[in-house]
């Protein structure tokens, strides 16, 4: 029969026997939502969101790790495997999600309303997600190695409050373009059929998740050792298994596969005449008519 066993001396690296069936249904889980993101990817070509599928693996092989560590709760190499490969795949799911905000800006030309210009808003966040990446990711390293996991743990709390800075900003970002260009924007209705509202609501809805997440693993690691939550497994699962889990389906769900502007769509004319943008899908055409001053939309079905 398992039981825990000392990495060095009176230095445990686990608080808890991990579940085997827990961390074999998780790893079915994300297999299964990570083969679906693999044929999307290559259905549609959308790199950019390759991290979902990079983040997805990561997570398979980290809850194998999990499993195999039952009975090996003395061994480092389990360990890390599992304490890595499941901490970082949501900062990749995250690079994913920043590029989606910039295509919806792109694809309904909303680029004057957005916060920050378009051509460095990705870069910004992306950048701001890549050393999140690297200060977590080094933070898991040293705290792995056992003698230093104080350390280890504070510099993992530091890149996931980074983490937690940039999707708030990411957010606010997201909410300001849509409320003004939702606002301002006279042919806004013209996009209605590529579904970019639905699109932006899949971005919040799965920021929020990782948002929740990110806090929860930082209340996790700032705790320490001894804290309730690295103490008991059930709350990784609910407050990160779970919660990634559902960011994978939800964003394979409302693909971005989308965010392409109509052929039909058409913009103004500078010489003030009317100019048709056909609605795919609703079959609804608004005719624009404006001048220097002003401007009247009419939609007729």
């Amino acid at each position: 029969m398992a039981q825990l066993e000392p990495y060095v001396g009176n230095y445990y690296l686990w608080k808890y026997l991990p579940s085997i069936p827990a961390a074999i249904i998780f790893a079915l889980l994300f297999l299964a939502a990570t083969g679906a993101h693999c044929w999307r990817l290559f259905k549609t070509r959308l790199w950019f969101c390759l991290p979902f599928v990079v983040g997805g693996i990561m997570e398979v092989i980290g809850y194998c790790a999990r499993a195999a560590a039952h009975d090996r709760t003395g061994e480092l190499i389990p360990y890390i495997i599992q304490n890595i490969l499941i901490l970082l795949p949501p900062v990749l799911f995250a690079a994913s999600i920043y590029m989606v905000l910039g295509r919806i800006i792109r694809a309904v030309h909303g680029e004057p309303y957005s916060l920050i210009r378009v051509n460095i808003l990705t870069k910004v966040f992306v950048a701001g997600d890549v050393l999140s990446f690297f200060v977590q990711g080094g933070g898991a390293g040293i705290m792995a190695q056992g003698g230093n996991a104080d350390t280890g743990e504070k510099i993992i709390v530091g890149g996931l409050i980074l983490q937690i800075i940039m999707f708030g900003l990411f957010i606010i970002t997201a909410v300001i373009f849509q409320t003004r260009y939702q606002k301002h924007k006279v042919a806004a209705p013209a996009y209605d059929a590529m579904g970019w509202r639905m699109s932006m609501y899949m971005l919040y809805g799965v920021s929020a998740m990782i948002m929740i997440r990110n806090i929860f693993r930082t209340v996790e690691f700032a705790a320490g050792q001894d804290g309730y939550l690295l103490s008991h497994e059930w709350t990784v699962y609910v407050f990160d298994s779970i919660l990634m889990l559902t960011v994978m389906v939800v964003f394979l769900v409302w693909y971005p596969s989308n965010l392409k502007q109509s052929p039909e769509a058409q913009w103004m004319h500078s010489d003030g005449t009317d100019v048709n943008l056909t609605e795919q899908g609703h079959g609804a055409i608004l005719d624009t008519r404006f001048d220097n001053t002003n401007y009247s939309a009419l939609v007729s079905k």
